[in-house]
């Protein structure tokens, strides 16, 4: 073909409609403004030029550009054929024409005689270059040749390129290089000009800060990236994933040559200021210059340094602390103080000691946690050996060795491994949450290093991205500096990366250097530094103690206030008090502060250590429930920490991982469907087959199939059936024992693996696998099968099949799929045990199986001949390749015959489905957040009751953010114009998947996603990253008052714990990072129920209780100091003893709120469980509020001045029969017994259960005061400790007022209070008082019959949603699979890496 009049540059289009390429002809002075594509944000002017891969386009914005296109192909004498009509066509027949560069014509040919220069452009997966304007130079001297030359290769270069398809022609920058290379005459001004003007390019790329400019220069190649005018990316100058390193021309000297590449080195390093940074290979003494994170890391709360300024910060924001060290500090002040200046300062000490031994001993767990993990063991090679390190000892830049089913210590890149061109399998769902197995694959380079001695002769560098969040990106490039692999650059992605947390599964060995330690890791990353928690029932009593503050300051400054003015009033009459003149400002603070002194108990100075001493044992009576005991991992319950047991009653959102929470990660095939006959592992004795009218109902067990397959009329179709799943797989044997039945399965979908095992259970065992062929040994006898093709499956097709030749020479094609796929596609003759299997689907999906369908189709020579070139075009086509492979597929997976079903159990926990449903009857909403599939859980959701049958499903899969913003706001329309009529918010569940979920999360469309997730009853997103579940917890958090309990097992669950107000983690699991990182820790997901319905209730009720017992003691002991105030002109003088004052609060009214806190129960374990609405009082806060707080405080009021004015009355005229009188102590003995009385039948009232440490509380606190009584008053005066109580012994055991007011009182104040209990519980009933009475008198339930209602009506509507869904899942990795089962050949040995 003769080349046009003008240069041409022919590059294929973008693709997007029927034609998979055309042939498009950019002349070089056309007009750019007549091409839409031309006018892209990226070319905004002609000085940026071409060969830069474009962003895709919807092929409906194609079609004016594309018939503009063809009539300028048309009108140069060129035209492209339509590639696809199911026949394929060679079009790797693009002309590149340029006279001026000598390229000569032919298919993919860019050859130049003169420079020798051959390659194939169009398979590469390449960057290319853009070059940038330079600004023109001044010259000083016009004949400066070369300078000029440049600018005109320069310009010709901006004015001839366009942006196009990848690019088909060498850039500017290649044409250059290539003239260099083949000008081998002198040291011409052309080759000096290009030289330069190469070099120029090079600098520039070295300082280009731009991210785009990053990804290019680490080998993005392919990549449909916008390039900025500050961005040059490199050329790649050969075909093929990597960039040989070649000398610069021009240069020598050295005995090192110098790497192209060098220039753009400084920009990676730690202080070369870019956003890359180096990591040496093996080289420790290089890499310590960037100071790299250590491998050491912590998830503990304190260290030796941040322990004290944490602490007293956690606790001085406790109100209560802050006022308790003013007061102390006042008291210090002479004069001042009424009472001992010890009396608040030491029980303050004494409390901030015993919290900080508990949070010592907490926080030593942790610590001792994160020992073990830092301690364990790894393989880092040392010269050419491998020494033991501990993980914590990893350096960047060790080369490590791992070996199976051990943890990844850091962030690695792949290098070489025992299996076939380097690729291993890793397990992540202590990462995203997914159950099937990754396969990541090194280098081709790299892949031959199998020995140490073989890596030891590995140097050069790893140029990286910087540590970020990021788990499924990386970008960087390996730079080999000689040895086995030479001079070379080879670009990394996250195909080669293995991060910390995931598990080396099926693999013998691998060989990996880390790039990312500690807390620089991805996992790391992803995690937040343990965060200070405080609880709702805290904040409640901070603010409270507030309000109180309040008070006790208007009582003190009213007294101050009343002292100053009757002070002036009756001045004259108080002579004898020497009162100092003109000090009244001075004598008003001072009393003021006085005041506060004498009134401070009023906030409890006991209330912060007894919460904390009631909460740590609340915490001991979870961990020594044998109910949280699990016997298979030997665990039991664990409260890591104490100070969030009463939130455990609060919960109102739960946030579940999936994989390891709700599930076990165990697949096993349970029952299948074969020609209309059902076979289970397992058969109940009611279930059995048997024939009914001529038909088989019931089920048959796996001995009777083996039995059927040797003998029956079903035979040929069973064996069939079984020799399906045995071949239409991508799994990979590995033999560990000498015996046919000792093969471990390495599946990359536990389904796969699960149908293969399936298979082993009449016989039918795959044991070798080679490139083209694998070998199952059927009833003994080995068969070998030529694997042809492999269909593989995505989430489009929803099934995969395999094309087979048979030992018999037959070719057969076997498929297996969702039931809605397969069906459409079966021989429109169709069994009769079609529709049986169908009804046997429905059952299987009943009990919450993951089903998949059979079928199969035999293929003839010519038909297969045809198809398989119709593939083979299909698979190296450029342009919508897996589109393609797909249509390929359709044609051959059609007039299938219907084998069967099988039915795998994605093994639930025990216990899971009934923990849902009964956490739901307490009005907790349970939403899961996974990293897994949408198929798989969405079925995990119907299988454990999160969603029910009859539930309608919104389901969110958008792809932009205006789009989701959209969708949110109408399905928020339809439920708001709908409620109250045909829409039941019960019934709802939203489904959403990661993408859609980062524009929710985005500040214009969290609202409307926050608020359509919180009407429905349950929610479930999917494919999300760690981070995301994190964002997830802090917007329910931040924008709902409502306690949030997040619950995981792996390391991918940590950020959520740790964000939600409650975090729990499942341990006895392989990976117990969020077991360490959460506040409570139980074996299964069942215990929840318990640990929330039962210790959480009570735990709340319990301290609920005790606090408001706590202030209305102190309340109504110390109102009464202000009534006797202002009996004695507000001189500050107080009516007890000050060591009374103290002991008070310290010994006898200690005992019974830590007897209430600890022991009291308002119902039974068993109560609770059965009634789980009970947990809503916890949600609704009823026990504890600001209501209930102030009619507590008005109740201590009330007691306080019947006490005061009575007690003082009765003891107006207090002679005594000898004409003495008993003076102020006596009297303040007196009032002071009968609070104490009054206070202890009180915490009697509100008892709910006694037991022996009650009676010892209770009665025990008023025996122990009348002990003590005479003891002190005898021995405080010898001592001078406290001198008022001498001599008063006799005037209180002898005075009978004492003991009529000691008796009295205390009724006429409880009075009340029985009345309004009486009354609360016989006409403002609530619902726990009728359970109370249920379990006091034993009255029978009769809930049973309701339960077999229930259950009739859910059959009946699990039918009913059968009908439009089925059980279907299937977990399996899309694409990729097909490439590595033609690497592996299972006859061969693999290398032992040593």
């Amino acid at each position: 073909m003769a080349p046009p009049k003008q240069d041409h540059y022919l590059m294929s289009a973008y693709g997007g409609d029927d034609e998979a390429e055309e042939h498009l002809v950019l002349s070089a002075n056309t007009d750019s403004t007549q091409h839409s594509y031309l006018n892209s944000p990226v070319v905004d002017d002609d000085s940026v030029s071409v060969h830069q891969a474009q962003p895709r386009r919807p092929a409906h914005q194609l079609s004016l550009r594309r018939a503009a296109e063809r009539n300028e192909a048309r009108a140069a004498g060129l035209h492209a054929e339509p590639l696809y009509d199911y026949e394929y066509e060679d079009h790797n027949q693009n002309d590149y024409a340029s006279n001026a560069y000598g390229y000569d014509e032919g298919p993919n040919n860019y050859a130049s005689n003169a420079y020798g220069y051959d390659d194939n452009y169009r398979d590469q997966g390449s960057f290319t270059s853009l070059s940038k304007p330079y600004g023109r130079r001044e010259y000083a001297d016009d004949t400066d040749e070369q300078y000029r030359i440049m600018e005109k290769l320069d310009d010709s270069h901006r004015d001839r390129e366009y942006v196009s398809q990848p690019s088909r022609g060498p850039s500017m920058y290649q044409r250059m290089r290539l003239m260099d290379e083949g000008d081998d005459e002198g040291d011409t001004p052309l080759r000096r000009a290009s030289l330069l003007l190469r070099r120029q390019l090079s600098k520039r790329r070295s300082g280009a800060p731009d991210g785009a400019m990053r990804r290019s220069l680490l080998g993005n190649g392919g990549s449909s990236e916008s390039y900025g005018e500050g961005n040059i990316p490199l050329q790649e100058l050969s075909g093929g994933g990597d960039r040989h390193l070649a000398p610069v021309p021009g240069d020598t000297g050295g005995p090192e040559p110098e790497l192209a590449v060098q220039a753009a080195a400084p920009a990676f390093g730690a202080d070369g200021g870019g956003s890359f940074r180096t990591v040496h290979i093996g080289n420790r003494e290089s890499n310590a210059q960037y100071k790299y994170k250590h491998n050491k890391v912590s998830t503990a709360k304190y260290n030796f340094l941040t322990f004290l300024p944490k602490f007293l910060f956690e606790q001085f924001s406790k109100y209560a602390n802050v006022f308790f060290l003013f007061t102390g500090c006042i008291q210090q002040i002479s004069g001042v103080s009424p009472t001992s200046r010890w009396t608040t300062i030491v029980p303050l000490a004494v409390v901030l000691a015993a919290t900080a031994a508990k949070e010592l001993a907490e926080d030593i767990k942790r610590h001792k946690s994160d020992s073990e993990m830092n301690k364990s063991t790894a393989r880092v090679l040392v010269g050419s050996a491998f020494e033991q390190r501990a993980w914590r000892d990893v350096v960047v830049g060790d080369i490590v060795r791992v070996e199976n089913r051990e943890a990844i210590p850091a962030d690695l890149v792949l290098l070489s491994s025992s299996e076939p061109e380097g690729m291993c399998y890793i397990e992540t769902s202590n990462l995203d949450g997914e159950t099937n197995l990754k396969v990541k694959q090194g280098l081709p380079e790299t892949a031959a290093l199998l020995t140490p001695a073989d890596l030891a002769t590995l140097h050069g560098h790893l140029k990286t991205e910087l540590p970020n969040d990021s788990l499924y990106t990386f970008e960087g490039t390996l730079v080999s500096e000689g040895g086995r692999i030479g001079y070379r650059e080879m670009a990394l992605d996250p195909t080669q990366v293995l991060l910390r947390g995931a598990i080396l599964r099926n693999t013998d060995w691998i060989y990996a250097v880390a790039v990312f330690t500690g807390h620089e890791t991805k996992l790391m990353r992803n995690a937040s530094a343990a965060p200070i928690k405080r609880t709702s029932v805290e904040k409640t009593t901070n603010r409270q103690i507030i309000f109180l503050f309040a008070i006790l300051l208007l009582l003190a400054v009213l007294s101050a206030l009343g002292s100053q003015i009757l002070t002036s009033r009756n001045r004259d009459q108080l002579s004898y008090l020497m009162l100092p003149e003109g000090e009244g400002a001075k004598t008003f603070v001072k009393n003021i502060l006085t005041f506060i002194i004498l009134y401070n108990n009023l906030i409890p100075i006991s209330l912060i250590v007894t919460m904390e001493v009631v909460k740590f044992q609340q915490a001991q009576l979870i961990n020594a429930d044998m109910d949280m005991y699990d016997e298979t991992s030997d665990t039991a319950a664990l409260a890591r920490t104490s100070s969030l047991v009463e939130e455990l009653g609060q919960v109102e959102y739960i946030f579940s991982d999936k994989t390891g929470t709700l599930t076990c990660n165990i697949m096993e095939f349970r029952q299948c469907s074969i020609d209309g006959a059902m076979y289970s592992d397992v058969v109940e004795a009611s279930k059995r087959a048997r024939v009914v009218d001529g038909a088989i109902v019931g089920q048959y067990d796996f001995t009777q199939l083996r039995e059927h397959m040797r003998g029956s009329e079903r035979a040929a179709q069973l064996c069939e059936f079984f020799q399906l799943l045995a071949t239409c797989h991508t799994v990979i044997p590995e033999q560990r024992g000498s015996e046919l039945q000792d093969i471990e399965y390495q599946a990359a979908s536990p389904d796969e693996g699960a149908l293969v095992k399936g298979a082993t259970l009449v016989d039918y065992v795959f044991h070798t696998r080679r490139p083209r062929s694998i070998t199952v040994s059927v009833m003994g006898v080995d068969k070998e099968f030529e694997v042809l093709n492999i269909n593989e499956f995505n989430s489009t097709r929803k099934r995969m099949s395999a094309v087979l030749r048979c030992p018999d020479g037959s070719i057969k094609l076997y498929c297996k799929g969702a039931d809605t796929v397969i069906i459409e596609r079966l021989d429109e003759t169709r069994g009769a045990s079609v529709q049986v299997t169908l009804r046997h689907l429905e059952e299987y999906a009943t009990e919450g199986l993951r089903t998949l369908c059979l079928a199969m189709r035999d293929i003839s020579e010519d038909e297969y001949r045809t198809w398989s070139a119709m593939h083979a075009k299909a698979s190296t086509t450029l342009t919508n390749r897996q589109q393609e492979l797909d249509r390929v597929a359709e044609l051959i997976e059609r007039d299938m015959v219907l084998l069967g079903a099988t039915a795998i159990e994605d093994k639930l926990q025990d216990g899971v489905p009934q923990t849902i449903y009964t956490l739901a009857q307490a009005g907790i909403k349970i939403w899961v957040l996974t990293g897994d599939r949408q198929e798989t859980a969405i079925n995990i959701g119907y299988s454990c009751k999160l969603i029910q049958e009859d539930f309608s499903l919104i389901i969110c899969n958008e792809s932009t953010h205006w789009e989701t913003k959209e969708f949110l706001q109408k399905k928020l329309d339809a439920i708001r114009e709908g409620r109250g009529s045909n829409i039941d918010l019960e019934s709802l569940a939203l489904i959403i998947d990661g993408r859609s979920l980062d524009f929710a999360l985005e500040k214009d469309v969290e609202v409307l996603f926050l608020e359509l997730a919180t009407l429905c009853r349950a929610v479930i997103c999917c494919r999300v990253s760690p981070l995301q579940k994190a964002l997830v917890v802090k917007l329910v958090k931040r924008r709902r008052k409502a306690i949030l309990l997040a619950i995981g097992d792996g390391a991918n669950d940590v950020s959520m714990i740790q964000a939600a107000h409650v975090g729990v983690g499942i341990s006895g699991q392989e990976g117990l990072q969020a077991a360490r990182s959460a506040d409570f820790a139980i074996a299964q997901f069942r215990y929840l129920r318990k640990l929330l319905l039962v210790h959480g209730a009570w735990s709340y009720h319990r301290l609920s209780k005790m606090i408001l017992f706590s202030f209305y003691k102190n309340i109504t002991l110390y109102i009464t100091q202000f009534w006797f105030a202002i009996f004695n002109v507000f001189s500050g003088q107080t009516v007890y003893e000050s060591w009374s004052i103290t002991f008070y609060t310290v010994f006898f009214t200690v005992m019974p709120p830590f007897a209430i806190g600890v022991f009291d129960q308002f119902l039974n374990a068993r109560s609770l469980d059965r009634y789980p609405e009970m947990y809503k009082m916890g949600q609704k806060g009823v026990f504890f509020n600001v209501r209930s707080f102030w009619g507590w405080a008005v109740n201590a009021f009330y007691h306080s001045l019947i006490l005061f004015f009575l007690g003082t009355a009765l003891l107006f005229d207090d002679a005594e029969s000898d004409g003495m009188v008993g003076g102020q102590w006596v009297y303040g003995v007196i009032i002071y017994t009968a609070v104490l009385t009054t206070v202890l039948l009180k915490a009697a009232l509100i008892t709910n259960m006694w037991t022996k440490w009650t009676v010892l509380a209770i009665p025990g606190s008023l025996i122990l005061w009348f002990a003590f009584l005479p003891i002190y008053s005898i021995v405080a005066p010898k001592f001078r400790t406290s001198t008022e109580y001498e001599g008063i012994l006799g005037h209180i055991y002898a005075n009978p007022r004492f003991w009529l007011i000691s008796a009295l009182l205390p009724v006429l104040c409880m009075v009340r209070d029985y009345g309004y209990k009486f009354l609360k519980r016989m006409y403002f009933t609530k619902p726990y008082h009728i359970v109370q009475e249920i379990q006091k008198f034993n009255i029978p339930d009769y809930r049973p019959r309701m339960e077999r209602f229930k259950k009739a009506v859910h059959k009946a509507r699990l039918l009913q949603r059968l009908r439009r869904t089925r059980g279907y899942a299937f977990s399996q990795t899309e694409g990729g699979q097909e490439k590595v089962i033609r690497a592996y050949d299972t006859t061969m040995q693999k290398p032992s890496g040593y």
